[in-house]
């Protein structure tokens, strides 16, 4: 299929989309039929090291980790799963047509052809990526991981990358862009079978160019097994997500395998400035071309601020060797100059000249939830921003700190059924705010009070006196009606979601609706139209 019949069907299907939707209320999960021609592929060939029950070996053009989108032909993978292990919907499968298993161990009771693997989901996301085409072969891709930053850096990136005119994708937290397609995102990094199917998509249209964000579960979970990448970033690693990988090695081990899907001719783009990231980068083997980026360490590219306010940054690049350049980004704080010069790196190797840097940084107004300004006329700040680690939550209060000439007003909680380790960290980090108000965040099943008192302890413990109130929209009331001109409130972890989940229902909630809903509510507001 050549591009221009692959953008024919693509705008065909998005018809269908669209139809979808209107009756549904949610996305359509497209298909690899849906996109091109499936690709036949020999599991014997692609997996050497599996064994095969009743055949010589199972040949497929589709394939699923879930029970019920099994069609009659298609290869049922049993991967085990976090609450659920992968073997126990095999016979839903059958009745549904599976035609084969991917399992990791024979099922004497099972009719259908068996492929024996020790890694059932390696195995499943290798045959995902191979009925697609291999489209990350295709396609100049560019991964990001680390705990905070790659929605940041992957923006900035794709901004840059369509200055230079660049048909550009993005697969990330926020949303799915194949180049003219966008949906919202449901994980930061999508299942395999998603996954091979965007980036399939991305290659239909014509798209040349595209960001991924890399996710700790996705990289552990080898989500992206078989993706080649032409950079691959580290921005960050603290602590996160130890509910999940268990402790602070086995969260490393799983960020550093990003470094083993970059091409040898491709570039590793990393920060400097953390000991952690070094440490992965340093004891890497077989790393293509090195690139490190920096403010207060060491680096082989550098910025130095020049000035900095709630409105934005002027700041100075310094290459090692090369000529410094004077930029000016509308984004707020010293992380986000970081994850400029990470976007800048990426781009100079994926050929961008100045120009096209320079446009698509400043052009890049705001990111959703990424430090986003509310303003309706008020006579002070409001930030809305997805810090939910306490070592963003610090960082995003000091950097509000020194453009404040008045208060710093933080709002924030901590998400249920996640690591509860962190919840004092959070706490200890808000502490520094002049006013710290501890509210829900997403309680999912547990207790929230439970919640807040594990998060007010940690504000405690660092000397704060937190202000506790469960209702997230009371809070977010609460703290405007305590600033005054000059201060500047922070309502922090959330960013960009749209919806609270509180026990088993997910309700509509956006921060950033709810501020302006309370700012319209105000007494200077009614002053400011009497002025008028």
């Amino acid at each position: 299929m050549t591009p221009g019949q692959g953008r024919q069907r693509l705008a065909a299907v998005e018809d269908r989309v669209r139809w979808r939707r209107s009756l549904a209320g949610r996305p359509l999960t497209l298909t690899i039929r849906d996109i091109c021609r499936p690709a036949t592929v020999s599991l014997r060939r692609l997996l050497p090291v599996a064994s095969f029950v009743g055949c010589g070996d199972v040949r497929v053009r589709d394939a699923t980790d879930e029970s019920g989108a099994c069609v009659p032909g298609t290869l049922f993978a049993a991967v085990r799963g976090g609450r659920h292990d992968g073997l126990m919907f095999v016979d839903e499968a059958l009745q549904r047509g599976a035609g084969a298993l991917l399992v990791p161990r024979a099922l004497p009771k099972a009719k259908v052809p068996q492929c024996v693997v020790p890694d059932v989901r390696w195995a499943y996301a290798r045959v995902c990526q191979c009925i697609a085409g291999e489209p990350s072969r295709r396609l100049k891709l560019v991964g990001v991981t680390g705990t905070n930053g790659k929605t940041t850096v992957s923006w900035l990136l794709r901004s840059i990358l369509q200055a230079m005119g660049l048909s550009t994708g993005l697969l990330g937290t926020i949303e799915y862009d194949d180049g003219g397609y966008t949906q919202q995102a449901e994980l930061t990094t999508p299942g395999p079978r998603a996954l091979s199917t965007w980036l399939a998509s991305m290659v239909s249209r014509g798209t040349t160019h595209a960001t991924m964000e890399l996710s700790s579960h996705a990289l552990d979970q080898d989500r992206a097994a078989g993706v080649e990448l032409e950079a691959a970033v580290i921005t960050n690693i603290t602590q996160d997500h130890f509910d999940y990988h268990g402790d602070a090695a086995s969260y490393m081990s799983a960020k550093s395998r990003i470094l083993g899907m970059c091409r040898s001719t491709g570039c590793v783009v990393w920060n400097a400035e953390d000991q952690s990231v070094s440490k992965l980068v340093d004891a890497a083997n077989g790393l293509g071309r090195q690139v490190s980026f920096a403010i207060a360490a060491e680096a082989d590219v550098r910025a130095e601020i020049v000035s900095e306010s709630a409105e934005g940054t002027r700041f100075v690049v310094r290459p090692s060797g090369g000529q410094a350049l004077k930029m000016v980004t509308p984004l707020v704080g010293r992380h986000n100059i970081l994850n400029i010069l990470a976007a800048m790196i990426v781009a100079e190797h994926l050929g961008a000249d100045r120009d096209s840097i320079v446009a698509g940084i400043a052009r890049l107004g705001s990111i959703p939830g990424r430090m986003e300004a509310v303003r309706c006329g008020q006579p002070f700040d409001v930030f809305v921003d997805y810090a939910h680690t306490d070592d963003a939550l610090r960082r995003a209060l000091v950097e509000l700190q020194g453009v404040t000439k008045g208060r710093v007003i933080c709002v924030f909680g901590a998400g249920g059924d996640r690591d509860r380790s962190k919840r004092p960290l959070l706490g200890a980090a808000a502490a520094t705010a002049d006013v710290c108000i501890v509210t829900s965040d997403n309680p999912r099943s547990e207790d929230p009070r439970r919640i807040l008192a594990e998060v007010s302890s940690g504000v405690e413990d660092a000397g704060g006196q937190p202000l506790v109130e469960e209702d997230r929209r009371v809070a977010i009331d609460r703290a405007l009606s305590l600033a005054r001109a000059g201060d500047c409130v922070l309502v922090a972890g959330k960013g960009h979601e749209t919806h609270q989940t509180v026990g088993g229902r997910r309700l509509r909630f956006d921060d950033r609706e709810v501020v302006r809903a309370a700012l319209s509510r105000h007494p200077w507001q009614s002053r400011k139209a009497e002025k008028q």
